[in-house]
């Protein structure tokens, strides 16, 4: 007699905590949401995703940039809070002001989530991801809805409209930021020169700085994948400076181990590499 062919039974898993990322797609890898699921891999958490744009990018530049209606993004987004408990929210680039607006009214219905607002307004080849009034509506309507904003220098520098070169400038320039609304912000200054890169985290703790050496690199998505990493934390209920400083340290060890896919000198991250560490 043949045996019975049955079903292998099994016991479901617990689910990882679940991190939304609404940020654009690029479709050379290196960044934007492809860069947040690699990071949220890494920390272990789930990724969802709302998809705002999709560039056409390498390793060389940005090609072309297609925003996506606003309803359909906005119905990613509902689409996931309906269903999935999600932990934390990480938001990158937007686009429009309209859709910024838009976001705003979404996360005021949802304020016991965590939310991390990575600014992205220039890609790294210089490129503008940014269009109209968005420096604007972000400041007016997305930072009083951020637990922590995450610009890199010339980002900040647009939000304040003045130029910050020296970490006295940095410390008043987070002072100002958080002035618009947002609780805390970790200002980043991979731009500057100097043999080390000397973050700044300001918050109701006070002010921190996280440093590491400066690798001689190009690197890419290195914002994406740190305010995506933060996010991971912060859904797994570390504190937010835990958060930034596994983030920060997590970032760092995938742009020492990165690597040149494209013809250009511009560097990828390896997060897995830097995440089995």
């Amino acid at each position: 007699m043949k045996p019975t062919s049955r079903p292998i039974s099994t016991s479901l898993a617990t689910p990882p905590p679940i991190v939304l990322t609404i940020a654009g797609s690029d479709s050379g890898g290196g960044a934007g949401i492809q860069a947040d699921l690699h990071s949220f891999a890494a920390f272990g958490v789930h990724g969802a995703s709302a998809l705002t744009a999709v560039t056409a990018q390498n390793s060389s530049g940005v090609y072309a940039i297609q925003m996506l209606p606003r309803t359909i993004v906005l119905s990613q987004i509902q689409a996931v809070l309906e269903d999935f408990p999600v932990a934390a929210i990480k938001i990158g680039m937007l686009g429009t002001p309209t859709l910024a607006l838009a976001i705003a009214r979404i996360l005021a219905e949802h304020p016991e989530i965590p939310v991390v607002l990575d600014p992205v307004l220039v890609a790294t080849s210089g490129a503008s991801l940014a269009r109209g009034k968005l420096v604007h509506a972000i400041a007016r309507h997305l930072l009083p809805r951020a637990d922590l904003l995450t610009p890199n220098i010339p980002e900040a520098e647009a939000l304040l409209n003045r130029r910050l070169r020296t970490r006295r400038q940095m410390l008043e320039g987070a002072k100002s930021l958080c002035a618009m609304g947002t609780d805390a912000v970790l200002l980043k200054a991979g731009h500057l020169n100097g043999p080390t890169v000397d973050d700044l985290l300001l918050s109701i703790k006070g002010e921190r700085w996280f440093s590491h050496p400066r690798i001689a690199v190009e690197g890419h998505g290195t914002g994406c994948s740190l305010s995506a990493a933060i996010a991971a934390g912060l859904a797994r209920k570390l504190s937010l400076e835990d958060a930034v400083a596994g983030a920060s340290d997590f970032v760092h060890r995938a742009l020492r181990h990165a690597c040149r896919p494209g013809k250009s000198s511009l560097a990828f991250l390896n997060h897995q590499k830097a995440g089995i560490e």
